[in-house]
């Protein structure tokens, strides 16, 4: 009795050379993964199964993807030298509890009380007014 053999079943990968350049390509200006998939004519489905199989090329692309981020870091930490302003935006930023802008918001209750001004009896401002009324109807 003979055995079947398997047939692959489906179209076959379009993962060759060029289109691993044009990944690497994109990865290297950190695009998005539906970017990548774009640019190199492949499905993301197609991408993730590759990612899978080839943990080299997948690792290659993360730090590609991860060059101008590194970049961008190296460029910030320059423009601190000699420029203050910069200096404390970037640690507002990267340490907020400790020098980010901290507003006081009131509670709801306490603005509520600011917008009817009762004065004898009467309610000062329009909204009041019309809250007023709304209050005396029920």
């Amino acid at each position: 009795m003979k055995r079947k053999q398997k047939k692959n079943v489906g179209r076959p990968s379009k993962i060759d050379n060029d289109t691993v350049r044009k990944l690497e390509l994109t990865a290297s200006l950190d695009c998005t993964i539906s970017e990548m998939c774009f640019y190199a004519d492949i499905s993301r489905d197609t991408y993730y199964n590759w990612m899978k199989k080839d943990k080299e090329l997948s690792d290659r692309l993360t730090a590609l993807r991860n060059k101008p981020i590194l970049k961008a870091r190296q460029e910030v930490i320059k423009g601190l030298d000699g420029n203050p302003e910069f200096a404390l935006k970037y640690l507002e930023r990267k340490l907020p509890d400790e020098f980010g802008i901290r507003q006081k918001i009131k509670p709801k209750k306490e603005r509520f009380r600011q917008i009817i001004v009762m004065d004898s009896g009467k309610v000062e401002d329009d909204l009041g007014k019309r809250l007023g009324e709304v209050a005396d109807k029920t």
